[in-house]
């Protein structure tokens, strides 16, 4: 039976197939599983509780009528280098060895998936299977040539590394854009990953796999400031194998429309994920994080904290869920979801969950949205500090408290003044 949204994704297949390449790193079978996924379950709708505020469906029918695939040289990208990093270019879902750095440390490897051999191959889509979303099935299916990036065992890296993720083109363009990242046993990476648009109105479709061995420690950073004419949906699965630790900072700016879905899982006992959020939102931008804290195994600790500052008819949203299973005994998970409304017409959407089958857990979960403490205010400008200055300060101070997780100084600084010029 052809629906409304089967039949959305069936028009949304034939488009993207008439100039993809086919997808040569993941099996014949896998991608018969992500094809056959979308036939029988299509895209999400308003219907689909996950997607209940961001009708992605909707917006692929709206906005992308005709998706014509026309793709643009990217444009001069000095300014987005950063001092003291190793850096990753990707066009338009596809790894640019020649724009990406040549010289990489010992114990790094970076490398197209089309040129992963028959074990990494494996890998991909262990972490993130094609039954778990209709946009992980859609990416697995026509995902452009992007990255393997490993680091070896007892390997540390001392200094970032910087993907940039590039989306041009010259109309309006649907792209599929996948990375899987592996820490083996031991090893330690800064990952920032940054997502720009220089031309052309696109909708990306991220998905990332992390996969995160015994004792090994990722801390990461995404940035999202693609601008309005860029609609996304970010899928982040990672995996995490006893006493190893993910972090993960991801600060939205810009983007007409953003999606999130961050989905974590502990496997090992023993280990850690930091998840933490900042957006802020103006005009008529929608932003919706949805997070999954899936505690699998005892002793696994996790920690969430997003912030909302959303301002004229722009929506925030966050919806997080912590998953105990009845053997996750001695967890620790703690979720917290705090917004700012600028105006009356701003939204906020939250739903902090806890889906608790173990008896000896600390799970706590809370959520709180208002407008500026006028009380603040009034203490300021009784200082002789003026109305717009102490404005910008509270919510710099609001902010502050997600954007100091950020421990790679020159990024932390060009966000701080991202920031202050969008409030």
């Amino acid at each position: 039976m052809i629906t409304e949204r089967t039949h959305t994704a069936q028009q949304l297949i034939d488009r993207i197939s008439s100039s993809a390449a086919k997808v040569n790193y993941v099996s014949d079978a896998l991608l018969t599983s992500a094809l056959m996924y979308l036939e029988q379950k299509g895209l999400p709708t308003s219907k689909h509780e996950d997607y209940k505020y961001c009708n992605l469906d909707a917006v692929l029918r709206k906005e992308f009528k005709n998706i014509e695939q026309r793709f643009l040289e990217p444009k001069n990208l000095a300014e987005y280098k950063y001092p003291d990093t190793h850096r990753i270019v990707v066009i338009n879902g596809a790894y640019s060895e020649a724009l990406s750095d040549k010289e990489l440390p010992k114990g790094l490897s970076v490398k197209n998936l089309s040129a992963t051999n028959d074990n990494e191959k494996k890998l991909i889509g262990s972490v993130a299977t094609v039954d778990s979303d209709a946009f992980v099935a859609l990416n697995t299916a026509f995902s452009s040539d992007g990255f393997f990036l490993s680091i070896e065992k007892n390997t540390r890296i001392d200094h970032p590394v910087h993907v940039l993720y590039v989306a041009t083109a010259e109309s309006e363009a649907f792209i599929n854009t996948r990375s899987f990242v592996v820490l083996n046993e031991n090893a330690s990476l800064t990952l920032i990953e940054e997502q720009i648009n220089t031309g052309g109105k696109t909708f990306t479709n991220y998905l990332s796999e992390k996969m995160i061995a015994g004792g090994a420690q990722l801390n990461s950073c995404t940035i999202q400031n693609e601008g309005a004419s860029a609609y996304s949906i970010n899928t982040n699965e990672a995996q995490v194998a006893a006493n190893g630790k993910y972090d993960n900072t991801t600060v939205t700016l810009s983007g007409q429309l953003v999606r999130n879905n961050h989905n974590v899982k502990l496997c090992g006992r023993h280990g850690e994920a930091h998840l933490y959020g900042l957006l802020s939102t103006n005009g008529t931008q929608l932003v919706d994080n949805h997070t999954l804290m899936d505690h699998r195994v005892p002793d696994c600790e996790s920690n969430e904290l997003y912030k909302g500052i959303v301002g004229d008819k722009s929506t925030g949203i966050f919806n997080g869920k912590i998953f105990v299973r009845k053997d996750a005994q001695k967890t620790n998970a703690y979720q917290s979801s705090k917004n700012i409304l600028l105006s009356d017409d701003a939204t906020v959407n939250t739903k902090p969950q806890l889906e608790i089958y173990a008896n000896d857990v600390k799970c706590s979960h809370g959520t709180s949205t208002g407008k500026i403490d006028e009380n603040a205010l009034f203490y300021l400008n009784a200082r002789g500090i003026g109305k717009d200055t102490a404005r910008k300060m509270l919510l710099e101070s609001f902010a502050g408290e997600v954007i100091e997780k950020i421990q790679f100084e020159p990024l932390r600084e060009k966000i701080l003044g991202l920031f202050e010029s969008s409030i």
